[in-house]
């Protein structure tokens, strides 16, 4: 899944006109990097949730790759035009399309990296209920691990503040590290997430993880010099673009 519904209102004034996913980077949208770099990786079936702008997205995937309507191969539009549902929400509301192989990828539409999908698929445990690709990139915002690498808690490091299912926990004695905006999800998140959340559907995938790692295994998986850029602003693009050349090296 394809997290390409957000307002990207730190990419104004260019998401005045287009939705983020669409913004330019090296003459193509952001999402179709994210597209073919899935594409190169194996991956056949993937979901875009789309909200702002949405019809540009529609559009686009219409004229390159079809849409389609059923679960299984091919590409598929989780429709949020009508109420945007943020993380967790949105990934509850594209269930069809994402269970039934047993875990599914996450990826924010604004992230470009160097990533082996492959590797990481590989990594990925049976007991686990997620797997989160995180670095030791700087940040003041850190998800907390402890030595096995299970999620006990984040913290924001320049506000002193900690959450966390476990009381009492010490943000110093824990691992800190940088959450990529890619993650595999267990295709058992779902029951939990329609047990879990008494809600209207919209919430932050990460306060789920954060309440689901009191009971069950949460995991970080720290690649080997991972390289990334988080296109969320203005100022990153041309990172981005010099990014991109250095990758095509």
């Amino acid at each position: 899944m394809i997290f390409a519904a957000g307002l990207g209102t730190r990419l104004k004034p260019l998401t005045d006109t287009m939705p983020k996913a669409m913004v330019p980077v090296s003459g193509k949208p952001l999402l179709r990097h994210v597209l073919d770099r899935l594409y190169d990786a194996g991956y056949d079936d993937i979901t875009v949730n789309v909200h702002h702008f949405a019809s540009q997205i529609v559009d686009h995937l219409a004229g390159n790759e079809g849409v389609s309507e059923q679960p299984g191969k091919g590409v598929h539009v989780s429709d949020e035009s009508a109420h945007l549902l943020d993380t967790g929400g949105g990934i509850l509301h594209a269930r069809r399309y994402l269970e039934g192989d047993g875990h599914f990828l996450v990826h924010n539409v604004d992230i470009l990296s160097d990533l082996d999908l492959n590797a990481f698929e590989n990594s990925l445990e049976a007991d686990s209920l997620a797997t989160l690709v995180v670095s030791e990139r700087q940040t003041s915002r850190y998800l907390l691990f402890d030595d096995d690498m299970r999620l006990v808690g984040w913290t924001n490091v320049k506000t002193g503040e900690v959450k966390s299912p476990f009381k009492g926990i010490d943000p110093a004695k824990c691992r800190k590290y940088a959450f990529s905006g890619i993650h595999s999800m267990s295709d058992r998140v779902f029951d939990l997430m329609e047990k879990r959340e008494a809600h209207d559907g919209v919430f932050p995938i990460m306060d789920f993880y954060l309440d689901a790692a009191a009971d069950h295994v949460i995991r970080g998986y720290v690649p080997d010099n991972l390289r990334m850029v988080d296109v969320g602003k203005l100022d990153t693009l041309a990172a981005a673009e010099s990014f991109l050349v250095d990758l095509s090296k």
